[in-house]
């Protein structure tokens, strides 16, 4: 009877520890599948809003260009021809494939039509092929930021003219650019080779992206070796005591500094007491290094502790230094782990933006930096800029340049990755 008993008490324990395990696992599925939703979701939407900023619509146009347009020493001269008012000529081209209006504001309108930034194609076209003075060419020229949104259908055309940007004389002139079959619509690859701009459609992400480049370079070249050594000697070297054990708490603790505090010991000791360039990369890199610093700290330790103890008392015991040890057998084998760390703690200073904040980063910057001390920007700074543009087209180019971002980050993870799973060692 007392051997039944015990039976049915540990069979209801069994059944109710197998309930627990499958609630736990259903929780657990639940919650992976509930962030790939949200994942999923916030991508989704991302990318649904940014596919229209990468395409944009051309109108093709026949060009002519008088030989009087610059002289024989001009022609080579590419100050002479930027002073060119090309431009006008561009209009111009394009009113003529309206001969019937003759009216001040219908051909403003058809004018208006075009890019403020279709002049500049033609003026590249010649500096690039100085012989195509004196000829007539034939050049597809980027319209408005409106009618592209247009054409791409984001601007109702069916509303009342007073509820839209376009008007109905404009609508006839676009109306009979497609039917001449002018307009086409093409990839939008001043996205990724143009700098900044106050027009949307002709805004794009070439300086932000360089600037990121370079802002992470200095931000490595600070932080690694800094932070690799500044590991080894608090692992390896340095006595157990309480001055340590104050270093470990303090670097731990600067791991949780909020972002723009940096920034401010940035804006303080570099631009105001030491007098470096605003807005430079040279200063972003070094003030996104001190906050990298205690990430690749940590994650050095951490990978430095993993390496066997058998891996030192071996090499202690064949008569190898103490250098010898951490620099010929712990480093090598730490190194997947420290690397990881690095890569992972500079893809999160890549998205940050308070810091840069506070020491110029966020400035309108239209030419591509060469170097660290050039004026410059970031990706993150540059989406920001475009988030707060009322300007409709803008909205397009920010999702564009957020799917731009995540892609670096996501290179940048995968790349840690691959490196962890290529010098991993198993012991």
């Amino acid at each position: 009877m007392t051997d039944r008993v015990t039976h049915n008490v540990q069979s209801k324990r069994l059944k109710k520890r197998y309930q627990a395990e499958k609630r736990f696992k259903f929780f657990g599925i639940a919650a992976i599948f509930s962030a790939a939703a949200i994942l999923l979701i916030l991508l989704g939407g991302l990318t649904f809003m940014s596919i229209p900023a990468f395409t944009h619509h051309y109108v093709t146009l026949d060009i002519s260009i008088p030989e009087t347009t610059l002289s024989n020493d001009q022609i080579t001269d590419a100050e002479a021809i930027r002073k060119v008012n090309w431009r006008g000529k561009v209009r111009k081209s394009l009113r003529n494939e309206f001969p019937d209006v003759t009216d001040r504001r219908g051909k403003r309108a058809i004018g208006g039509l075009l890019s403020v930034g279709a002049g500049d194609v033609l003026r590249d076209r010649v500096i690039n092929n100085p012989s195509i003075i004196g000829s007539t060419v034939s050049l597809a020229l980027p319209l408005s930021d409106d009618i592209d949104l247009l054409l791409k259908g984001l601007i109702d055309r069916s509303q009342p003219e007073d509820n839209r940007v376009i008007s109905d004389r404009e609508l006839s002139f676009i109306d009979h650019l497609e039917a001449s079959g002018r307009i086409e619509r093409r990839i939008a690859w001043f996205l990724f080779t143009s700098g900044d701009s106050r027009e949307a459609e002709m805004a794009g992400l070439r300086s932000a992206f360089v600037g990121t480049l370079l802002t992470m370079l200095v931000t490595l070249l600070f932080s690694f070796p800094l932070g690799v050594m500044a590991a080894i000697y608090l692992e390896e070297i340095a006595p157990k005591n309480r001055l340590t054990d104050i270093i470990e708490v303090n670097i731990n603790n600067l791991a949780a500094v909020p972002s723009i505090v940096f920034g401010l010991l940035g804006l303080a000791v570099f631009i105001n007491f030491f007098h470096l360039p605003r807005s430079a990369p040279l200063v972003g890199g070094m003030v996104l290094a001190l906050m990298t610093l205690p990430t690749i700290i940590i994650a050095t330790r951490a990978a430095l502790a993993a390496v066997p103890p058998s891996i030192r008392e071996a090499a202690l015991g064949i008569g190898a230094s103490p250098m010898q040890v951490i620099f010929h057998h712990v480093l090598p084998l730490a190194m997947p782990g420290i690397l990881t760390g690095t890569i992972i703690g500079l893809a999160q200073a890549a998205g940050e933006t308070a810091p840069l904040l506070m020491i110029g980063m966020m400035a309108f910057i239209v030419d591509t930096p060469l170097w660290i001390d050039d004026k410059a920007t970031v990706l993150p700074a540059q989406i920001y800029m475009w988030a707060n543009n009322p300007e409709r087209a803008f909205q397009a180019k920010t999702a564009a340049g957020i799917i731009c971002l995540m892609v670096f980050l996501l290179f940048m993870n995968a790349l840690a990755i691959y490196l962890r799973k290529k010098y991993e060692k198993r012991w």
